[in-house]
C-alpha cells in the first residue's frame, strides 16, 4: 500500500484546523470542523478520533470505507461516523473538495429528530446507515455543505451556532429519507434524553481515555445502577459500554502509533493494557492488522 499522507488542506490562514487522529474536542470546544481540497487522487488515509464525524463531498468523488462497508460518495453524499470508530477515506478524482464536522454528543445534546434521539443515525450498521436518496436532498446538503465552508473560512461570530444548525439541518433531512432498522431503536415508551443521563460517562471516559473505567464507576458517575446504566448505553451509544471504552483506548493506541517512536510495551502502558501481547490481540481484532503493519502505513 502507498505510504499514508496528510490530505493537502487550502488556504490554511482561514481553515480551523483539525489534526487527524486528535481532533481537540472537550466540554469546552465541543465541535471542530475542516476543509479540505485534494488537487488529485490520494492513497487511502486511516483515521479515528474522539469525536462523531458528519462529512459532505462538495467537489469530486471520494470512497470512504467502515468496516468492510465501503461506498463511492459523489457531491451531495453525506457519511456520518460515530465516535472512536476506525474509518479510511481516499479522493478519487481530481478536485476533490469535502467539508467534515467532528464534535461530541454534548454538542447536539438531546435534540431530536421528530420522536428519535439523532444518535440512532451513527448507531445502525455501517451499511445501514442514512444516506442521500434523491436529486432533492442532494442538491439540499450541497448547499449546507457550502454554507458550512463559509462558516469555516470567515469564522464570524457564532460559527460554532451556525455549524449546530447546520447539522441538525443536515441530519434531520437524512432521517427523513431513512427508513431505520428496528434494532437500534429504543422502545416508543424509553425515548428520553438518554443522551443526558450517560453523558458523565462519556466525560469520565473522554478525560481518562487510558485508564480502564470499571461498569460500576461509569453507572456510579451517571447516578444509575449497573443494569439500568448498561441498557441506556446500549440504547443509546448502539453498543455495549465495554465495547465503546475498548474503541477509546484503541484510538489512543492509534494515535500513538502514528504519532510517536514508543514501543508497543510503553504503549499497552499507557492505554491501560495488561500487556503488550494483550494490546496486540486487541488491536489486530478490530483493525483487521497488526499495530506493527498499522504504523508501517504511515509511512
Amino acid at each position: 500500500m502507498a505510504p499514508l499522507h496528510e490530505p493537502e488542506h487550502f488556504d490554511l490562514d482561514w481553515v480551523y484546523p483539525a489534526r487527524r487522529y486528535d481532533s481537540h474536542l472537550s466540554a469546552e470546544s465541543p465541535v471542530n470542523a475542516t476543509a479540505s481540497k485534494h488537487a488529485s487522487p490520494t492513497a487511502l488515509e486511516l483515521d479515528v478520533h474522539e469525536g462523531i464525524e458528519v462529512g459532505i463531498l462538495l467537489a469530486g468523488a471520494m470512497e470512504r470505507r467502515l468496516g468492510d462497508f465501503m461506498f463511492i460518495a459523489k457531491p451531495g453524499d453525506v457519511w456520518l461516523c460515530g465516535m472512536w470508530e476506525p474509518h479510511g477515506w481516499r479522493a478519487v478524482a481530481p478536485e476533490t473538495r469535502d467539508v467534515v464536522v467532528f464534535f461530541l454528543p454534548g454538542f447536539l445534546a438531546d435534540e431530536r429528530l421528530g420522536g428519535d434521539p439523532w444518535l440512532i443515525l451513527f448507531a445502525a450498521a455501517p451499511e445501514r446507515r442514512p444516506r442521500v436518496n434523491s436529486a432533492e436532498t442532494r442538491e439540499y446538503m450541497s448547499s449546507i455543505g457550502w454554507e458550512i465552508e463559509r462558516e469555516i473560512r470567515d469564522a464570524r461570530v457564532g460559527w460554532e451556532t451556525a455549524l449546530r444548525l447546520n447539522l441538525l439541518r443536515v441530519l434531520l433531512a437524512l432521517r427523513r429519507e431513512w427508513d431505520p432498522p428496528t434494532p437500534t431503536l429504543a422502545p416508543k415508551s424509553a425515548r428520553s434524553a438518554y443522551l443526558s443521563r450517560i453523558m458523565p460517562a462519556l466525560q469520565l471516559l473522554h478525560d481518562g481515555v487510558g485508564k480502564h473505567v470499571h461498569l460500576d464507576q461509569a453507572a456510579e458517575k451517571c447516578g444509575l445502577s449497573r443494569s439500568h446504566f448498561s441498557l441506556l448505553f446500549r440504547q443509546t451509544m448502539g453498543m455495549s459500554f465495554a465495547k465503546f471504552q475498548m474503541r477509546a483506548r484503541l484510538s489512543l493506541v492509534a494515535h500513538q502509533l502514528l504519532a510517536t517512536q514508543s514501543s508497543l510495551e510503553a504503549i499497552a502502558q499507557q492505554a491501560g493494557f495488561a500487556s503488550s501481547s494483550h494490546l496486540h490481540y486487541a488491536f489486530s481484532k478490530h483493525f483487521g492488522c497488526t499495530p506493527a503493519t498499522y504504523r508501517k502505513q504511515s509511512g
